[in-house]
C-alpha cells in the first residue's frame, strides 16, 4: 500500500495487524482521487474508519490542510500513528480512537467541517445511512465538499438528506464508491 499522488507520491504504507481491515485498493484509491478533481486547495478531511490512513493520507499529500482519522482498532490507530510520523505530517493530524458515532458528535461540539469525508467502514459492519444522517444533521461537510462511502458493490446509498445529497456512483470489481454532496 503507497500514497498514489503528490507531496507524499509512491512513500510505502503500513497496514495494521490482524483480519479486522480491508485496506482500499490503490487503483480504487486512484479513481476516486482522480474523479474528485485530483489534487486540493486546503480543506480539512476525515477519514472514517480509517484502517491505515491510507485515504487521509493520500489527501493531506493531494493538498488537503488537515486530515482527522477515526478508528476504534487499536491496531489502526497504532498504525496511522506510525504512517503520520513517517510522513512527518503530525502538525497537520488529529487521530480518534473512538466509535464512529462518538466521534462525528465530538467533532461537531468542536465546530469542524469537512471538504471531503472519506468513509469505508467493515463492509460487514456498515450503517451507512445513520452516519450519512448524522454527518447532515451536525453540518459536518462543507457546501460543495464530498461524503465517499466505499461499499460492497450490491450496496446502494441513494438516500438525500438535508444537507448531503447523493450525486453519483461507480462500481470496482466487488465495491462500489458513492459519491455525495454537501448543500
Amino acid at each position: 500500500m503507497r500514497i498514489i499522488a503528490g507531496e507524499f507520491r509512491s512513500r510505502r504504507l503500513e497496514a495494521p495487524q490482524g483480519l479486522t481491515t480491508r485496506p482500499t485498493l490503490d487503483k480504487v484509491r486512484e479513481a476516486v482521487f482522480s474523479s474528485l478533481g485530483g489534487s486540493f486547495e486546503g480543506g480539512n478531511v476525515l477519514d472514517l474508519y480509517a484502517g491505515s490512513g491510507a485515504n487521509g493520507l493520500e489527501a493531506l499529500s493531494r493538498g488537503m490542510e488537515k486530515a482527522y482519522f477515526v478508528d476504534n482498532d487499536r491496531r489502526a490507530v497504532s498504525a496511522i500513528r506510525k504512517n503520520i510520523a513517517s510522513l512527518g505530517v503530525q502538525k497537520n493530524t488529529k487521530v480518534l480512537c473512538m466509535a464512529d458515532t462518538k466521534a462525528l458528535a465530538l467533532l461537531k461540539e468542536e465546530g469542524v467541517r469537512f471538504s471531503l469525508i472519506y468513509m469505508d467502514p467493515p463492509y460487514a459492519k456498515q450503517k451507512n445511512s445513520l452516519i450519512l444522517s448524522l454527518i447532515s444533521e451536525y453540518e459536518l461537510l462543507e457546501e460543495g465538499g464530498y461524503a465517499v462511502i466505499e461499499s460492497l458493490k450490491e450496496d446502494e446509498f441513494r438516500e438525500d438528506y438535508p444537507h448531503l445529497k447523493y450525486e453519483r456512483d461507480r462500481v470496482y470489481g466487488i465495491s462500489r464508491i458513492t459519491y455525495c454532496r454537501g448543500v
